[in-house]
């Protein structure tokens, strides 16, 4: 195991990665609740999606451990799996046509992949706005964990609240308040022990429910049989698609939506959490820069990504992405693909202890997303705040991210400033041509959103 994921080479051992591989898994395990929950108001059957979600995520995630050998999780992205409710709900779509459009989506990604035109997105940020994507994916994370510990909420006028006498929110302070003791007398694992003690303290405090705890045979072989009714349904959801001629420039343009959003949630993930944690260190931006073929971490890393979305969209389900709580693991240790391959098995056992798993409540993990946003939040540190041109991009990339809920949508305002402030000083030569080729499709796609 040490030689197949190089641990020694890495710096890590067997037990950190194991560690890093259950902290992630317990961040991200809401989706495999969740995304059930939103794509059957699609009229999808729940119970086929919660098993397409977990092969989706465990399939994904293992070939990013095994073929790129980096701790990141796949799964249906958030944000995405609602994208895809509106497509069917809004704009009349059926289901199977929306994973037929994902399937497409998939197909596209592996292609801008093989060509490297995303290895050449990456190279097209300046480093201001990498450092800002990274402090800002801080920012996103930490508001995640605010949001899920319900420390911020919202009033029925809009107004931001704290509700301090909820006992979820007394939970998750105690267990924020734990992790930082732990984390400051450098406890190992302290993330992750974290963890489980707050939900142990849950237990008395009534927000843990042993109750719930029951394995039901019968629900495992029901859910296998609504896994059979979507089960490559996309193919045939890709003639029905393209039936209708007049649809075709909105399948275009949301065929684009999807792609635009994939791919640069999965490039601001890595950009942000891999090169704080060395993970993709110099000697591998240059690999990707320079070597042909998929040599370096990065090309299989998007590669990885890539493919997990197509075979998502055969299982059934919505877009897979590179997941931003895999920081969390990342934090807690994880260096290597064993990170990702405990995350995978953690996920194939939820079809069986969906239940146990679903002990863990959002006011536990809560604590770690928060604490992983104040660790990545050290990037801003590399950004030159006194020089006016840099610093306003690089905030509204960083803050957006929070205020939209949306990586993409961080990158895409960051770019937009980004480009404005060099046409404004006459130094348009100075944009890199896929930059400013981005920042056209991400203002395409805003028109195109506000006339729909």
């Amino acid at each position: 195991m040490g030689k197949m994921f190089k641990l020694k080479e890495h710096g890590t051992k067997f037990s950190t990665e194991v560690i890093a591989g259950l902290t992630t898994f317990f961040a991200m395990a809401y989706i495999i609740f969740v995304n059930p929950s939103i794509l059957s108001a699609a009229g999808m059957p729940w119970g086929g999606v919660f098993l397409a979600t977990i092969f989706a995520s465990a399939i994904g995630t293992l070939i990013m451990g095994f073929v790129a050998n980096v701790p990141y999780a796949v799964a249906p992205g958030m944000g995405l799996n609602s994208l895809f409710l509106n497509l069917c709900l809004v704009s009349g779509f059926a289901w199977q046509e929306g994973l037929a459009l994902v399937f497409i989506c998939g197909l596209i990604n592996i292609f801008i992949t093989v060509t490297k035109l995303r290895k050449s997105i990456i190279k097209s940020i300046p480093r201001s706005l990498q450092n800002a994507i990274g402090g800002g994916i801080g920012i996103f994370i930490a508001y995640i964990g605010l949001k899920n510990a319900n420390i911020v909420a919202f009033s029925d006028s809009g107004q931001s609240i704290a509700i301090f006498n909820q006992p979820g929110v007394l939970l998750a302070v105690i267990g924020l308040v734990l992790t930082v003791i732990l984390l400051t007398l450098k406890v190992k694992g302290a993330i992750f022990v974290g963890i489980i003690i707050t939900t142990l303290i849950g237990i008395p405090m009534g927000v843990v429910d042993l109750s719930s705890v029951s394995i039901s045979f019968k629900t495992v072989g029901d859910n296998f049989a609504s896994l059979g009714d979507i089960f490559g349904a996309a193919f045939g959801g890709i003639k029905s698609l393209f039936s209708d001629v007049s649809r075709l420039p909105f399948v275009i343009a949301t065929i684009f939506s999807f792609s635009l959003a994939d791919t640069f949630d999965t490039i601001g993930t890595f950009i942000g959490t891999g090169r704080r944690s060395g993970i993709f260190d110099e000697a591998d931006e240059k690999a990707l820069e320079e070597s042909s073929g998929f040599k370096s971490k990065m090309d299989k890393a998007l590669f990885a990504d890539s493919v997990a979305t197509s075979i998502g969209a055969v299982l059934g389900t919505s877009n897979t992405t590179t997941y931003v709580e895999s920081s969390a693991g990342i934090a807690a240790g994880g260096r290597t693909g064993l990170t990702s391959v405990v995350v995978a098995i953690c996920m194939l056992l939820c079809i069986i202890l969906s239940p146990v798993a679903g002990l863990v409540p959002a006011e536990a993990t809560a604590p770690a997303l928060i604490i992983v946003g104040v660790l990545m939040a050290g990037a801003f540190a590399n950004i030159k705040w006194e020089d006016f041109e840099e610093a306003l991009p690089a905030f509204f990339a960083a803050v957006f991210m929070g205020f939209f809920y949306s990586i993409t949508e961080g990158i895409a305002v960051g770019f937009i400033f980004y480009a404005l402030i060099k046409i404004v000083k006459g130094q348009f030569k100075e944009l890199h041509p896929i930059l400013l080729a981005a920042t056209v499709l991400f203002l395409a796609n805003y028109v195109i959103q506000a006339i729909g």
